[in-house]
């Protein structure tokens, strides 16, 4: 056994994945005393409605797509890691409608308290998943630092008038959720030791698993919005697009994906703090059904990394979409409904 498949490399980082995010609290307080940017009539997609990527259009008949996204540890396997947040960071990509085309590294790793190769194990990881996805690798920076972290910036292409943003949704729109919830509870036990092999292979795969698929499938339907469910969880992002959209936004709690074993750990504690970080910003915007209890509430705005996309999809175009993911292998789930009852707040039921 290598030295990189012996290595914990969870114990190297006091949060993990996306949970590790400044909370959307903080960071809207941070965000509002920038200074007013200087209006350029070619940004088609900015900071304002805190969507997933930046858009810049070039011509009538394209635009760029920017992002970048990076994180510490969240799976012990270096591999397994670079894997996961490449799909993290290519995902916002898809989100927005277009085609990724270059990454850059960005790495942050204690290179004289671990081994050189769980890096390279790291990076052969990311490369592989920038493979499957049909990006090409220009550069990077690297920093020595206490603490591991990994990701990318990644650029891609979209035909200006093909944008989905996170702020298009209109009433009697229904919301499809391509991916499982609940990986901050699960990675969270990662670290406790309270998975079985099985059980990180699996939430491990649902992380890795790029929005490639799921992006393609919804191209030709009438999607109104979309996003990908990240760090600030289901409610958080189902908030941005509720208010981006000037919508309410009903989900059914038990048709939301969670992920095996969930609940139980969550009910011993096994709650990220990033998770409640998340429930304590959107729980004045949402009205949660009596007989959810405040785990299932948890459960709801936990911290997720790489999730699926949340796509606002034409009411009666939304059986067929999830029928062509579901038959691609795009474990999806229709989850609510947009209304135009209680604009720019959520209700569970």
């Amino acid at each position: 056994m290598s030295t990189s498949e012996r290595i914990k490399l969870t114990s190297y980082s006091t949060k993990g994945g996306c949970g590790c995010k400044i909370g959307p609290g903080e960071l809207s307080q941070v965000i509002r005393s920038l200074p007013a940017a200087v209006p350029d009539p070619n940004l088609l997609v900015g900071i304002d409605t805190s969507d997933d990527a930046g858009v810049y259009k070039l011509s009538d008949e394209l635009a760029l797509v920017q992002t970048v996204d990076f994180f510490t540890p969240i799976v012990d396997d270096p591999y397994s890691f670079g894997q996961v947040a490449a799909a993290n960071a290519i995902s916002d990509i898809y989100a927005m409608g277009g085609k990724p085309l270059t990454a850059l590294n960005i790495v942050a790793f204690p290179i004289r308290t671990l081994d050189k190769q769980v890096l390279a194990d790291i990076l052969r990881g990311a490369g592989d998943k920038m493979k499957e996805a049909g990006v090409t690798l220009v550069g990077g920076h690297s920093i020595d630092d206490n603490e591991p972290k990994f990701g990318l910036a990644v650029t891609g292409l979209v035909h200006p008038g093909k944008v989905r943003t996170n702020a298009g949704s209109v009433p009697g729109d229904k919301l499809i959720l391509t991916k499982p919830i609940g990986v901050g509870i699960l990675t969270t036990s990662i670290k406790k030791d309270r998975l079985s092999d099985e059980e990180i292979s699996r939430v491990t795969q649902v992380m890795a698993t790029l929005n490639k698929t799921a992006a393609e499938k919804m191209e030709p339907f009438d999607v109104h919005a979309c996003t990908d469910v990240t760090g600030f969880g289901l409610m958080g992002h189902s908030l941005e697009m509720a208010k981006g959209s000037g919508v309410g936004i009903r989900i059914i709690a038990d048709q939301v994906p969670v992920l095996p074993r969930v609940r139980e750990l969550a009910e011993e504690g096994l709650v990220p703090g990033g998770t409640k970080n998340n429930y304590a910003h959107v729980q004045d915007s949402i009205t949660f059904a009596d007989t959810l209890d405040q785990v299932g509430q948890w459960i709801l705005c936990d911290a997720v990394t790489s999730g699926g996309l949340l796509i606002s999809v034409a009411g009666g175009q939304a059986e067929e979409l999830l029928e062509q993911l579901k038959s691609a292998g795009v474990e999806a789930a229709i989850i609510g409904e947009t209304t135009d009852e209680h604009p720019g707040r959520i209700v569970v039921i």
